[in-house]
This record gives structure tokens, C-alpha cells and sequence, in this order.
């Protein structure tokens, strides 16, 4: 497994190289790998689903006792399929929707990097390797919905789902770090078996909120859920993939995974199905509110999400049954529906159903395919979209007292559904021709294949449903139920209770399209889409805004170009964050007896504290200096008698240079004002006498502490036999710290380049005054204009 996520990635770093040589038949070219790893994952259906998960293991940080390990279960399974299989049908889209983007390369190259991340993410079995996915994929889909980012609304839509999914990602980190703590392992397949153990813990309620927030904000739960349709101003084939198969449902896939772990609660049930109904319903409604057909799409995205979370929230074996079934139904119709969306707004001009019509004899392809795929999304029969709604229908029947509530919910929905997946399935193609921008004409075969496709398997997975029920999906839902579940998936059952509920959604949802152009403009849908469509949206562009004004008013308030000012703020904070945790110990030893001080160490400290005294009693600058270079020369001097020539060696080198260097700086300077107020000196005496008494406290404190000889005793017996150094502190700083030497190295250098650009800045005003004076206009006219 590890060979075919790397191989993802590999790909996705040499895509820009061979567009250049491919051109129009990259897609075609790049899909090839993805097929490939399909291949290998369709191979292990055998194995998988007769009850044998597959588990790789690779030394990662052995320091550590950190793996890699890669996890392939039923549940995994599936999601790899979906990853690399629909993965494969929007790379070849791509080379036919994209051509001609003079970014053609990079697109595919962040493509491909999204399909490795979310890769990674399914078959990950390492909490840490899954999170660097987890996090991947938001990094991935802010570079692809942000693609067109010349264009402001592309760039918000992209902030904003890096921000949501970022931050989500965060809370799930410390979840993932509490459930570790409590299991004692960082292997979700070890994990699975501990759910009894995570449920009594006190940490349980903890590790659910952090848990369900990196979930909920992947899968653009509410109140999360603005960042989804948003998302849409990205490119086509993105949204097609981001919809069908990646990201929106790795929230899906965290909640399945854990399920065994953190299910069979009532927290658990009661969140999961309130948020997830209320979500679902909300979500089908809003759809009706739009008339561009990705953002029908998309709402109904975020439908699916809820409906998928209510099923694993009920938990029952016919519920996680419905969940897996219908994962597979939504990834077929949705992905074909979204590249027949971008077909058609590829050749009219135009997405919004108000301005199309007419295209089946233009598109006879695109419109058989699309058509295909809208009525698995109403869930008609002979359809593989019906089979998931009836068995929907049946989890709810059996979902004891909550059941009323998730039947209920499920016929809202599935009605709002079935009426959006009419008005994108028949209004493009049928009725009077539209208003197009361009001449319509079949899409390239590159574009209307993998709708084909799809549309053909859901219409072939409804027909013959065996194909897929004790397989692949049978093998996903023993995955999350942790024990063998058979079933058979049928297009008829006879007269039921989930046929009778599937009547009324029919009735509902075709009164819904037949009125849908009275229902979409009506007063209660632009009220619901007030507050629930775009009221979210604006109130996190408003927290974004006010976090901003926060900022500067904190860089204003702090960041006041003095010294001083910065001295004082660390140093109060040093106080009063130290200090506190000081007084908050009980146990603080004092040294019991006082070891004899020599008369020329008391000498040298009595200098050192006579220099502090007069470094901040003068006015004259280069009094000042000279006493704190006594004092310091002082300090090399303790160091040397103490037993320490190298540190003694260093400071001597410091304080000459910097006396020297402070001497030609400051001495140009005027002398130290002494107009300072009686209660900032009192202020300035209190925080310098609490940074004294705290740093005393701890050099006692550590004083009366037994001395633990052990990182000196490691570090002496191998600084020769392993870095080859007599030197102990040299060997320290160069080797056993070495990345820390070079970022401090790093620093350094930036600092001088600094400096160095602003001398020569300083060179060229002086030499040119007008320039200049002409430079600060300009920044004091950018400046305004900001504030």
C-alpha cells in the first residue's frame, strides 16, 4: 500500500513535465497510474471480504517506536476504490475540460496531490500518519478551490475551507492524542478493539467533542456547513471529486472508522442524529433555493453528509448497512453529475437551469449519462439510487424510539432531493432551446465517459445488485460493526413499510419539481436561505474581519517601535505566568546549608551587582555601557573560577564585541532622557524586582534538588565515540543539537541580510533624496488608505 500512495504522490510532482510533452492527451497519460492502483486495490476484494484485513508495516521514527502502518479493511476498501477509481474517470476529464489553461500542468499536479492525500488517509492505520493526510487534504483543496485565484471570490471560498477544515483538523489532533493516551497504542486497527475501555474513561467526553468537531467540519456539518457550497468556485473536475469521493467525506470515514471506538452511547446517538437530520433536511431544502447547477449539487453534497452521519449515529447493523450502501450510491450519481454540469457549462457558457434547454440533441452523450445519474439521485427504480433509499427507509423502521424522528427527517430530504435531481437531470436537456453564450455541441469523449461510466454502473449496481452487496460492501459494514454482517441488497422486497415511505417521498417530490418554479423564488425559501445559506457564510467573514481588527490593534498597542516597551511586556508576563505557578507550589525545597563563598567570588558578585546598580542609575550612554561590559566581564570571571574556561573564553569574546560595537552606535546617540515618572519607575522597579526574586527562586530551588548525572554521563561517554569531539560543549552545539545550531545559524544570517538591505536602502535614498521623499508619499498614501 505504502507503494501506491507514494506512487500518487511521485506523479503528482512530475505532472507539470509531462503535460508539457503530452498535451492534449495528458488526462489521458496521468490516468494511467491511478488505474493501475485501482487495479491493485480491486485484487484484494477477494481477500478482504472473506474476513482477512491486509496490514503493512514500516519503520518510520524508531526512536520513537513510531510506525507507518497502513490498514486495509472492508471499510477502507471501499473508500480506496472510490479514491483511485472515480480518481481515474476526473484525471481524464480533466485533460479535456482544462486544455488550453495556461496553468494546465499545475492543476493536474495538485490534482494528483489531493488523490495521494486522501489515498494516504483511508488505508492509514497510524493516528499521525492519518492526521498528515487528514490535514493534506484541507491544504490540497485550498491550492484547488483557490486555482482561478486571480479572482476574489476563489480566493475567499478557498480561505474559507482551509479555515474550517484547518481548524477542525486541530481539535482532531488532540482528540486522536487523548484517545492514544487511553488506549496506549497509535494503531486504529489496535484501537478497535478497545471500545469499552475508551467509553468508561473520564476522557470519553473529551476525545467525542474533538473528535466529532474535526469530523463535522470535514463533512460540512452544521453549523459548518457554509464552506461546502462555497467551495464550488473552484474548477469542475474539482468539484466533482471533492464531492464524489475525497475530502467531504473524510469526516464520513473518521466517524465509521472510530465508530467501534467511540459508538454506543448515548452522546454519541443523540449528537450524531440531531445534527446529521437537522443537516440533512436543511441542506435539501436549501438546493431548491438555486438555479446554478453546481450549488444544487453541492447542497445536496452536503445532504448526503448528514443523512450518512444520522446512519452512523443510529449505529444499528441496518443503519451502518444504509450508510455503506449509500456511500457507493452518492459517489456514482455525483460524480457523473458534476462533470455533466461542467460539460455542459463547458460548451453553453452557462450553469444556471433558468438559461438552458434543449441540449439532448446537441449533447445526446452528456445528456444519457447525466440523466442516468439524476435518477439514481431521485431514487427511481430500476436504479442503484433506490436500493439505497429503501434500505435507508428500513435502518430508520428499526431504529427503536429515535426511528419516528430519522423516518421523518429521511422522507423531508429524500422528497427535496428527488425534485433537485429532476431539475438537473431534465431542465438542461429538455423543454425550449436556452440562452447560451456559445454554440452548444457534444462534449469530447474525454469529458463524457466518465459520467458514462458511473451512471452505468449505478444503473448496473441496481439491476444486479449482487454484484456489490456481498463483497465490497458487504466487507465494509462488518469493518464498522467489528463482527460478520450477510445481507442481500434486492430492488424488490414486496409491499412494506419502506416501500409505502418511498410513495410518499415520489408524491412530495414530484409535486416539489412540479412546482419548483414558485418554490425557488417563494418568501420562505430566501428566508431560509438567509439564515441558514448565507448568515453562516457572512458571520465567519465577519469573525475573520474582527480577528483582523483585533490584530492590529494588539500590534498597535504592543508592537509601539520601543524597546522598552517590549522589555517591560515580556518580562510582566514572565512574571506574572512564572510567578503564579510558583506560588501555586507546595513542595518548593529550600537549600538546607549555605556553602562557603570564597572572598574574591564575593568580590566579583558585589562588582557584578555595583555595575547593574549604576547601569541604571546614569544618564550617559556610555557610562551605562561600561559598567554592564564590568558586569559582564565579571560573569566570564565566575565562569573560569567555577571551572568553565570555554564559557569564560565566550563571554570575554561577547562583551568586547559588543562594547565595542555599542561604543560606535550609541555614543552618536543623545543622552538617556531623565524625565520618567515616579510610577513608571515604581512599575519598572516592581517587574525587575520580580524577575530577580523569581530567577532566585528557581537557582535555589534547583540547587536543593538531587543532581540527576545522567544526560551529562551520556552525553561525555559519547561525545568521542560517536561525533569524535574532546570537547563536550562543541559536540553538543554541532552535533547532538545540530538542527537547532543551524536554525539559530539561519537566524543569524537572515538578521544580517536584513541589515545589509536596509543599509543599502539607506545608501540609495541618500544618494537620491527625491526618490525617497517620493517612497514615503507613497507608503504614507498606502497606509491611509488601509486605515
Amino acid at each position: 500500500m505504502l507503494w501506491a500512495v507514494l506512487s500518487i504522490f511521485v506523479l503528482a510532482a512530475v505532472a507539470p513535465f509531462i503535460a508539457r510533452v503530452t498535451k492534449q492527451a495528458t488526462g489521458w497519460v496521468l490516468g494511467l497510474l491511478p488505474l493501475a492502483v485501482f487495479a491493485y486495490f480491486a485484487q484484494q476484494i477477494g481477500p478482504v471480504a472473506d474476513g482477512t484485513p491486509i496490514r503493512q508495516v514500516h519503520a518510520w521514527v524508531p526512536s520513537l517506536d513510531l510506525t507507518l502502518s497502513f490498514y486495509l479493511d472492508g471499510l477502507s476498501l471501499l473508500f480506496a476504490l472510490l479514491v483511485t477509481g472515480i480518481g481515474t474517470l476526473i484525471v481524464v476529464y480533466a485533460g479535456g475540460y482544462m486544455h488550453g489553461h495556461d496553468q494546465y500542468g499545475r492543476f493536474f499536479s495538485q490534482l494528483l496531490l489531493f488523490m495521494g492525500a486522501m489515498l494516504g488517509l483511508v488505508v492509514a492505520d497510524n493516528i499521525i500518519a492519518f492526521f498528515i493526510f487528514f490535514e493534506l487534504t484541507s491544504f490540497a483543496s485550498y491550492l484547488l478551490i483557490g486555482f482561478y485565484h486571480t479572482d476574489e471570490d476563489n480566493r475567499q471560498a478557498a480561505r474559507k475551507a482551509l479555515v474550517v477544515t484547518g481548524g477542525g483538523g486541530l481539535a482532531l489532533l488532540a482528540g486522536l492524542l487523548l484517545l492514544q493516551q487511553v488506549t496506549g497504542t497509535m494503531e486504529f486497527s489496535e484501537m478497535l478493539a478497545l471500545g469499552d475501555t475508551v467509553r468508561a474513561h473520564p476522557y470519553y467526553t473529551g476525545i467525542f467533542v474533538l473528535v466529532i468537531l474535526g469530523a463535522f467540519t470535514k463533512s460540512a456539518q452544521f453549523p459548518f456547513h457554509f464552506w461546502l457550497p462555497a467551495a464550488m468556485a473552484g474548477p469542475t473536475p474539482v468539484s466533482a471529486y471533492l464531492h464524489s469521493a475525497t475530502m467531504v467525506k473524510a469526516g464520513v470515514f473518521l466517524l465509521a472508522r472510530l465508530s467501534p471506538v467511540l459508538g454506543g452511547t448515548d452522546l454519541w446517538l443523540y449528537t450524531l442524529v440531531s445534527f446529521g437530520a437537522f443537516t440533512m433536511v436543511l441542506s435539501a431544502w436549501l438546493g431548491l433555493r438555486y438555479t446554478d447547477l453546481k450549488q444544487i449539487l453541492a447542497y445536496t453534497t452536503v445532504m448526503v453528509l448528514g443523512l450518512l452521519t444520522m446512519l452512523l449515529g443510529v449505529g444499528t447493523s441496518a443503519a451502518v448497512k444504509a450508510a455503506m450502501v449509500f456511500i457507493l450510491v452518492h459517489a456514482l450519481y455525483k460524480g457523473a453529475l458534476f462533470m455533466m454540469a461542467g460539460s455542459v457549462d463547458h460548451e453553453t457558457g452557462t450553469r444556471d437551469v433558468l438559461e438552458l434547454g434543449g441540449l439532448r440533441s446537441e449533447m445526446p452523450y452528456t445528456m444519457a449519462g447525466g440523466l442516468l445519474a439524476a435518477l439514481s439521485m431521485a431514487g427511481l427504480p430500476p436504479l442503484f439510487g433506490f436500493i439505497g433509499k429503501e434500505v435507508t427507509y428500513e435502518a430508520a423502521l428499526g431504529a427503536g424510539p429515535i426511528g419516528i424522528v430519522v423516518l421523518v427527517a429521511s422522507v423531508l430530504a429524500n422528497a427535496a432531493l428527488l425534485a433537485g435531481a429532476l431539475v438537473v437531470g431534465i431542465k438542461p436537456f429538455f423543454g425550449g432551446e436556452g440562452s447560451f453564450t456559445r454554440h452548444p455541441h457534444e462534449a469530447p469523449v474525454s469529458m463524457w465517459l466518465g459520467p458514462g461510466i458511473l451512471a452505468t454502473l449505478g444503473l448496473a449496481f441496481g439491476l444486479v445488485p449482487s454484484l456489490v452487496d456481498q463483497t465490497i460492501l458487504q466487507a465494509a459494514t462488518g469493518a464498522v460493526l467489528q463482527s460478520p454482517y450477510e445481507f442481500y441488497l434486492a430492488l424488490w422486497h414486496g409491499i412494506n413499510a419502506p416501500l409505502i415511505a418511498s410513495l410518499v417521498t415520489f408524491a412530495i417530490g414530484f409535486a416539489l419539481y412540479v412546482q419548483w418554479a414558485r418554490v425557488q423564488p417563494s418568501g420562505f425559501m430566501q428566508a431560509l436561505d438567509g439564515f441558514f445559506g448565507r448568515r453562516p457564510a457572512a458571520a465567519f467573514e465577519r469573525g475573520l474581519f474582527e480577528m483582523a481588527r483585533l490584530s492590529q490593534w494588539t500590534t498597535r498597542r504592543v508592537q509601539d517601535g520601543t524597546f522598552r516597551h517590549y522589555l517591560l511586556t515580556v518580562l510582566s508576563t514572565f512574571v506574572v505566568l512564572v510567578g503564579s505557578s510558583l506560588l501555586l507550589q507546595t513542595n518548593i525545597q529550600w537549600p538546607t546549608e549555605v556553602l562557603g563563598v570564597r572572598y574574591y567570588e564575593a568580590a566579583l558578585a558585589g562588582i557584578i551587582v555595583l555595575a547593574a546598580l549604576v547601569a541604571v542609575r546614569t544618564h550617559e550612554r556610555f557610562i551605562a555601557i561600561l559598567a554592564l561590559s564590568i558586569g559582564g566581564y565579571a560573569i566570564a570571571l565566575l565562569y573560569l573560577l567555577f571551572g568553565a574556561p570555554d564559557l569564560a573564553m565566550t563571554q570575554f569574546t561577547i562583551e568586547t564585541l559588543s562594547i565595542i560595537i555599542l561604543v560606535i552606535v550609541l555614543l552618536n546617540l543623545p543622552g538617556i532622557s531623565g524625565q520618567v515618572s515616579l510610577a513608571s519607575r515604581v512599575r519598572d522597579a516592581v517587574v525587575a524586582t520580580g524577575v530577580g526574586a523569581i530567577i532566585t527562586t528557581i537557582a535555589l530551588t534547583v540547587l536543593s534538588t538531587p543532581l540527576d548525572r545522567y544526560v551529562s554521563d551520556y552525553l561525555a561517554s559519547r561525545s568521542y565515540t560517536e561525533a569524535r569531539g574532546h570537547n563536550i560543549v562543541n559536540v553538543i552545539l554541532v552535533d547532538f543539537r545540530a538542527l537547532d545550531t543551524m536554525g539559530e545559524i539561519g537566524v543569524l544570517a537572515m538578521a544580517a541580510l536584513g541589515v545589509y538591505v536596509l543599509m543599502r536602502m539607506m545608501r540609495q535614498n541618500r544618494d537620491t533624496p527625491e526618490a525617497s521623499i517620493e517612497s514615503d508619499d507613497k507608503v504614507l498614501t498606502e497606509a491611509e488608505e488601509t486605515a
